[in-house]
């Protein structure tokens, strides 16, 4: 059976997000994801939090709360990659989040977009194995970030230049091979990551509310790939992107 073939919808599941986690009383409804431990760092250094939970993927991710312009916000580090990030999604879930914003580097498929630009995904070509679990592959290769118009008008609102466009989804960082990159440029693609598909299938399939947005690292669109921001990327950027992620959560 192939990957999207495995679509269904008939059957019930056998290990539940209910049989792991369970609500907890007075969680926040605003949740923010972070990908990067230096990101956490500095949300953590800028906010008084305490730790109200965690969840084990590989490794302890704890949860904090925090309070942002007098409203109540969760945030944690996820692992990197589909399977994980909708796992402990999915437990957010059970938990109490309802308002889910994510926030992570990507590739740029363009290299007229200058380093760390912040990309609004609207749509996320299904190239890895998550979302076919959410979503039919009949659906199509694309999933629809239904939420991305709410999130572009916040960075508006909040003066945030942002561009929207599709992204390609891959679960093999290192086989991004440039006749795929070409293939998804000429579908409408203008990063790489490793989770939006899947994010937005499970937000498809559970009827949630999660909006993403990216800030460009590294440079696939060249003859030799460029690092630019990746590993590299200065403590104000990490600063900024931390302080627009809580603007916006609180806007949701």
């Amino acid at each position: 059976m192939a990957i999207t073939e495995v679509f269904d919808n008939t059957s019930e599941e056998i290990l539940k997000p209910t049989n792991i986690a369970k609500p907890i009383a007075g969680f926040p409804e605003i949740v923010i994801v972070t990908f990067s431990e230096k990101v956490l760092n500095v949300m953590l250094k800028n906010n008084q939090a305490e730790v109200i939970s965690s969840m084990i993927s590989g490794f302890e991710h704890m949860i904090y709360k925090t309070k942002y312009d007098n409203t109540e916000v969760a945030f944690y580090m996820s692992s990197i990659g589909a399977p994980a990030t909708v796992g402990l999604l999915e437990e957010i879930l059970v938990k109490g989040g309802k308002k889910i914003l994510l926030f992570g580097s990507c590739g740029s498929l363009d290299n007229s977009i200058t380093d760390g630009h912040i990309i609004v995904p609207t749509h996320a070509y299904r190239d890895e194995g998550t979302s076919y679990h959410y979503v039919s592959s009949g659906e199509g290769e694309f999933i629809e970030v239904k939420t991305a118009n709410r999130t572009f008008e916040i960075l508006k609102e909040i003066n945030i230049p942002a561009i929207c466009g599709k992204s390609w989804t891959t679960d093999a960082v290192y086989r991004e091979t440039r006749r795929n990159m070409q293939l998804r440029k000429k579908a409408g693609c203008v990063t790489v990551e490793m989770e939006c598909a899947a994010v937005m299938a499970l937000a498809q399939y559970r009827n949630a509310d999660i909006h993403q947005f990216l800030y460009t690292a590294d440079n696939l669109d060249c003859e030799q790939w460029e690092a630019r921001l990746l590993g590299n990327m200065p403590d104000d950027f990490r600063e900024r992107y931390a302080r627009i992620a809580f603007e916006v959560a609180i806007r949701l």
